[in-house]
């Protein structure tokens, strides 16, 4: 085959495989204008809820909002008729973006090979093409947070917003977190020194635990060498992409569920002076002195999942959220742990499920809107509606935990969402499939 022919069965490939893993809807155009949305229920979230009220925004921001109020004369204006207005849902932990199918390798950028890549940042691949996107957004999830996996430190999470036509676009921030998986076989007492292992310790998970510290005395020793020397210290990726975690602009995200888990990785916050997140949190209610005392939050990793121990309730999972508010534990509700990827849209659905175990139906909306901002930093633009946040806002037809209730407009800084997606393109194709056969009876 000559060269020409082989790059023209290439592109051919491409062009064939291509749309089976790309989206088709059109990123929404920057706000010329004021819009404003009247007659609509504001669902503030940070305090009470408006009835039959205006919302205004303007160039990405919302501007005012207020009962009855009355809109500029500049602006386009929307009769809700009575529905109802959201901040954008916020899924804290998912790997939208480097995943499409599970069953195809191709479509799969979660993970580096190696053990220790702090240097890794999900934005740079994530693809803003992925069809999951426009199904998530469909559902009023507007904004979630793709973390890469794999190894002991996976990389950095980023914070995307689910419009745009790069990568670049989407990306709101591009390190929300510095994703440690905590080695399962370690297990350490907080009060001990470290490095000591409790009954049943793992050697292997000891050892990584001291490969993560070195990873961290390493970095601190290669920015002062650098400070003091550039000319002669050699530049290292890794190292230097630790700097801002040292200098605490960048939390740790730590994978751990089991009590002991959480308790050696707070204690190795505590040791490095740095913030740190836990992901997971199933047995988080036992260690919440700990996590009060150090401030610690929990991303709840899923509330629609089996109970890990035999001894548990089968209502354990779902009782979780409510069992932390009551302990006084800062939490946020994600769906990454039993939904995977595709189901991301399903996240109203794990806080419904928590709020049907005993957490308050407020609580359930904050879990999925303003704690999430609250806990990734970001609470000054997003999780709430007041003046001066991003437009990054829903209407639904009712409220968003209820399976009924349909997402009828979306705004993402301003921009209008595209709510069409692969689903309602085959629900349309395939309602006239059985229009044409009612036809020929």
């Amino acid at each position: 085959m000559t060269g020409i022919s082989a790059r023209l069965l290439l592109l051919a490939v491409c062009l064939t495989v291509q749309p089976a893993f790309a989206s088709d809807q059109i990123p929404g155009a920057p706000q010329k204008k004021p819009v404003a949305l009247v007659n609509g229920v504001l669902h503030t979230v940070s305090g009470p809820v408006i009835e039959a009220g205006t919302i205004v925004f303007d160039n990405g921001r919302i501007t005012e909002m207020g009962p009855r109020m009355q809109p500029p004369p500049n602006a386009d204006v929307i009769d809700l008729q009575g529905r109802h207005v959201y901040p954008g849902m916020i899924e804290s932990h998912s790997q939208l973006g480097l995943t499409e199918l599970s069953s195809t390798r191709a479509t799969i950028d979660t993970s580096e090979t190696g053990l220790l890549n702090p240097n890794v940042t999900a934005a740079t691949a994530v693809n803003p093409d992925s069809e999951l996107i426009p199904v998530t957004r469909a559902n009023g999830v507007l904004v979630a947070l793709s973390a890469p996996s794999g190894g002991l430190v996976s990389g950095k999470a980023s914070l995307l917003q689910l419009d745009g036509w790069t990568s670049v676009d989407m990306t709101l921030q591009r390190e929300s977190g510095l994703v440690i998986n905590w080695p399962a076989a370690f297990r350490s007492s907080f009060f001990g020194p470290p490095g000591a292992g409790g009954p049943g310790a793992g050697e292997a998970g000891g050892s990584q635990v001291q490969e993560l510290r070195n990873l961290f005395t390493d970095a601190r020793a290669w920015a002062k060498a650098r400070t003091a020397s550039p000319e002669t210290q050699r530049y290292d990726i890794r190292l230097a992409s630790m700097q801002p975690v040292l200098a605490g602009k960048v939390p740790l995200i730590v994978a751990a569920d089991e009590a002991e888990e959480i308790q050696a990785a707070v204690a190795f916050g505590v040791e490095q002076k740095l913030q740190v997140i836990i992901f997971g949190g199933y047995d988080a209610e036992s260690c919440a002195e700990l996590l009060r005392r150090y401030q610690v939050p929990v991303i709840v990793s899923a509330v629609h999942r089996d109970p890990r121990n035999d001894h548990d309730d089968y209502d354990a999972a779902y009782t979780l959220p409510e069992r932390l508010r009551k302990a006084g534990i800062r939490f946020c509700i994600s769906g990454s742990a039993r939904s995977e990827t595709w189901n991301t849209r399903n996240l109203p659905y794990q806080a419904a499920t928590a709020a049907a175990y005993g957490l308050p139906r407020d609580e359930a909306l904050k879990s999925v809107t303003l704690y999430p901002a609250q806990i990734l930093g970001v609470a000054d633009r997003l999780g709430s509606l007041e003046p001066g946040r991003d437009a990054t806002i829903f209407v639904s037809t009712g409220d968003p935990l209820e399976t009924d209730s349909q997402v009828t407009h979306a705004w993402i800084q301003g921009r209008v969402v595209d709510l069409s997606s692969r689903h309602t393109q085959l629900a349309g194709k395939y309602g006239e499939k059985f229009r044409r056969l009612n036809e020929g009876r």
